[in-house]
């Protein structure tokens, strides 16, 4: 654990503030742009963990910053929204998440960055790093939102795009637009798009997208329709662990009251574990008091990666690992229940 003052709290369009940090110990790793940040609090014996994207770069000297929007009734969001005050400390671990860009000072390559609401905040990371750290890429950042007033870095991104007029466009999609046919990103609008500005090969091309699950979908599956490889198309989710599923819109499930016994490799140690199926291998892990690594706990980041050595899990969900490295026996132990006894996980 790492423990950040917060020096600045900046107030931004549609219910999303900014948060600055002061590392106080002064070790805090480097990041990478489109990495997230994981808060910590902890409430009598109850830890609960929440994840951040950095909204700051890596390549600028300024603060260390993630942004944030409010959720209804969200215990954390609230709490950072009305409570939280400059000159607070927050217990932080160190960034974590795939959804990261590598700068390359020789690339010619052109990069698609598509947001929506608050998803630009890890979008804005990568497109101040790339724009700083390459001499030669153009970005495309297409973004969407309800209207002007309810952009977040509305003006920071105009300077940008003032600053590199020629390296850096920006499509700002607003849904309360008069010319309805650009109101909404559409498949024939996100075509359109990359057809006016994709100039190198098509193999070259990155795209990064972050919003609801359907707008990244409209994203990939349009993209992997033109031919682009899947592998440079990534998709960041975001997930509020808070909103709860309305009980009349969930599936009956059957319920399997098994037990199973599961072992543990992590930091050298075994544990031996006795897991309900209808718990998580995390979930009891931590109440035996493993400090096993996890963020979400709901399948959206890559913080629990595991791999099973032996047996078998189910996964809840899962936003992170591939078809392949599922079957090669990857899982998130956050949401992943055994379905064997006997089964082995090796933490990694």
């Amino acid at each position: 654990m790492y423990e950040f003052s917060v020096s600045e709290i900046i107030q931004r369009p549609n219910h999303i503030i900014s948060i600055r940090f002061e590392d106080k110990s002064g070790q805090f790793p480097a990041y990478k742009a489109g990495q997230f940040l994981t808060l910590s609090f902890e409430f009598g014996e109850r830890e609960v963990r929440r994840s951040y994207s950095f909204s700051s770069s890596p390549a600028l000297s300024e603060p260390l910053e993630i942004t944030v929007k409010r959720v209804e009734n969200g215990e954390i969001s609230r709490l950072l929204h009305h409570k939280l005050q400059v000159g607070d400390t927050i217990n932080v671990l160190e960034p974590q998440g795939l959804f990261i860009y590598e700068p390359n000072i020789n690339s010619q390559r052109t990069v698609f960055l598509f947001a929506a609401g608050v998803g630009i905040t890890p979008l804005y990371s990568i497109l101040k790093t790339a724009l700083i750290e390459e001499q030669n890429t153009k970005i495309i950042l297409v973004y969407s939102n309800s209207s002007r007033e309810k952009t977040a870095f509305y003006d920071e991104l105009l300077e940008w795009q003032q600053k590199y007029p020629n390296r850096l466009k920006i499509e700002f999609i607003w849904s309360d637009s008069k010319n309805l046919s650009k109101a909404r990103l559409n498949r024939e609008y996100l075509i359109s798009l990359l057809n006016e500005n994709l100039l190198n090969d098509k193999e070259d091309a990155l795209f990064y997208t972050c919003g609801p699950l359907f707008y990244m979908d409209l994203v990939k599956f349009t993209l992997l329709g033109m031919g682009f490889p899947e592998e440079n198309v990534r998709k960041e989710t975001f997930h509020f662990p808070e909103e709860e599923e309305d009980d009349d819109e969930r599936e009956e499930e059957v319920i399997d009251d098994k037990e199973y016994n599961v072992t543990l490799l992590f930091n050298g140690e075994e544990f031996k574990l006795i897991v309900p199926s209808n718990k998580t291998i995390l979930d009891v892990g931590l109440e035996h008091k493993i400090k096993l690594p996890y963020s979400c706990k709901s399948g959206m980041c890559s913080t629990c990666i595991s791999q099973v050595t032996k047996g078998a899990v189910k996964m809840d969900y899962n936003e992170v690992l591939t078809d392949n490295e599922v079957e090669r026996g990857k899982c998130l132990i956050c949401v992943s229940h055994p379905t064997e006894d006997g089964t082995i996980i090796d933490i990694l």
